[in-house]
């Protein structure tokens, strides 16, 4: 006979059926209990969430002595620290434009790729002193600004004049008022009224957040209601600014402190940096040596890059004599690209005429043989503007060697060619010869009004015969530039 097991407590079988009533019941209760609880911590949790507030925080004060030093060395610690990246946004809407780039404090420059729905002209890339811009435009650009290649393409910069009321320059006075190579004198901006307002963290670590008015020319720009913020570290380095500019709007600049390449100056700012020293003796034995050279090979194909005013960016090509002591040119005004001017210039006349042409005005086609007697040709007084003044010193430099004190400033290269850039100090204009290790000119710079360089390339070799301009009508007189 099988025996049943005991009931609870030892008291047997149960053979009630109540057992498993009585456990369901307990279970209930219990879940019951349970969730009671959980809606009460719930409950008590969106009260206390209700009721909590963050601490308020510091208010804003003046600055302790230490902070106005601080912001006072920000200037200078950017002037020592030569260079930086940045990424500037002003405006808003249609009008935001964007600069990604870098600016080096030390030379001045700055290079970046200029984007967003309000770039307009600037589109593409830049590259500005505190006196002169520059531009590779680029209407096919993405609407973004991105990070500039690091060496800059060599063709298509021009000079650029920016427009009256223009929102950039405002903002490029800014960038490179953001350095200066001694502290801020006490009473002057930035440090003048100047506040702290916040701590915050941002990517590099803690910094004070400065409440200021704006250094040097930028300050003129910003509405006086309107005080700049500055975010800078425990090193008085600056990693962010804010403003607003009268022509640019809402401002804000952000300091890339690690980003800082070498900068390259494109050919019309200078080209790459040198280190300026006396010529060795086979240096200067070359220079001696290069007329004769020059007249040996008779003559040179020329390209030119002229960046000659804001409003007169030239292009051309031809060919020179140094044996005839003749030029040759067909050249175009990137402002009237339907028109070509021929230029010839001799010994004892310079004349020129206008003529139609087609096709890219950046890379003009030579100018047709014979010259074109009908062309209405017209004379004019030697070496009155940039363009003949540039013309007659590479054809001086196949008759006498050139006046002047000459200084190295750098080995370069030009259609895959070692050179060594030789600038002529000291006699008239400011020239630079670029010679090949052959001894010859490979390209004459000639340092123009607003303070860039127009190039004249030259490729040594046999050319066309070029027969002597006459005096054409009385000279045009135009003006010297």
């Amino acid at each position: 006979m099988t025996v049943p097991p005991p009931g609870p407590a030892g008291t047997g079988a149960d053979d009630t059926g109540l057992l498993p009533k009585v456990v369901a019941r307990r279970r209930r209760h219990l879940l019951a209990l349970l969730g009671l609880v959980a809606v009460l911590s719930a409950a008590g949790l969106v009260l206390g969430l209700l009721s909590w507030a963050p601490e308020p925080a510091d208010p804003p004060r003046a600055l302790t002595a230490a902070e106005s030093q601080r912001l006072a060395a920000v200037r200078v610690t950017n002037y020592r620290d030569l260079r930086a990246g940045v990424q500037v946004t002003f405006g808003a809407g249609a009008a935001r434009t964007e600069l990604v780039g870098w600016v080096d404090w030390s030379r001045p420059l700055l290079y970046v790729d200029v984007g967003g729905p309000g770039a307009g002209s600037e589109r593409g890339l830049l590259q500005a002193t505190p006196t002169v811009v520059v531009i590779r435009h680029d209407p096919t650009a993405t609407p973004t600004a991105a990070r500039p290649p690091l060496v800059p393409p060599a063709d298509r910069w021009r000079l650029h004049e920016l427009a009256a009321g223009s929102a950039l320059r405002p903002v490029l006075d800014l960038l490179f008022d953001l350095a200066a190579d001694r502290p801020d004198p006490a009473g002057a901006p930035p440090v003048a009224d100047a506040r702290w307002v916040a701590r915050e963290d941002v990517e590099v670590g803690p910094v004070d957040v400065f409440e200021a008015p704006l250094p040097g020319r930028a300050a003129a720009g910003a509405p006086p209601p309107d005080p700049a913020r500055y975010w800078v570290d425990a090193d008085a380095r600056l990693h962010r600014l804010t403003a607003r500019l009268a022509a640019a709007g809402p401002v804000t600049v952000t300091v890339n402190r690690p980003d800082r390449p070498t900068l390259r100056p494109v050919d019309a700012l200078g080209g790459r940096p040198g280190l300026p020293r006396a010529l060795t003796t086979a240096e200067q034995a070359r220079l001696q040596r290069l007329p004769e050279r020059l007249r040996a090979r008779g003559g040179a194909t020329v390209t030119l890059t002229a960046p000659v005013d804001p409003r007169t960016n030239l292009r051309g090509t031809g060919w020179l004599s140094w044996t005839a002591r003749t030029a040759y040119l067909a050249v175009t005004d990137l402002r009237t690209p339907e028109r070509r001017t021929l230029l010839r210039r001799g010994a004892d006349a310079t004349v020129r005429a206008t003529v139609t042409a087609e096709g890219d005005p950046e890379k003009p086609a030579p100018p047709p043989l014979p010259p074109p007697a009908g062309a209405g040709w017209t004379s004019e007084r030697a070496g009155t503007d940039a363009l003949t003044r540039l013309v007659d010193a590479a054809l001086a430099a196949g008759r006498s060697t050139p006046r002047g004190t000459a200084v190295r400033l750098r080995e370069d290269s030009v259609a895959d060619r070692a050179v060594d850039v030789v600038e002529l100090r000291g006699g008239g204009d400011q020239l630079r010869y670029w010679i090949d290790r052959d001894g010859l000119l490979r390209r004459v710079e000639l340092r123009t009004r607003p303070g860039v360089w127009a190039q004249l390339d030259l490729t040594p070799g046999s050319v066309p015969p070029l027969p002597a301009p006459t005096p054409a009508h009385a000279p045009s007189g135009r003006p010297s530039r």
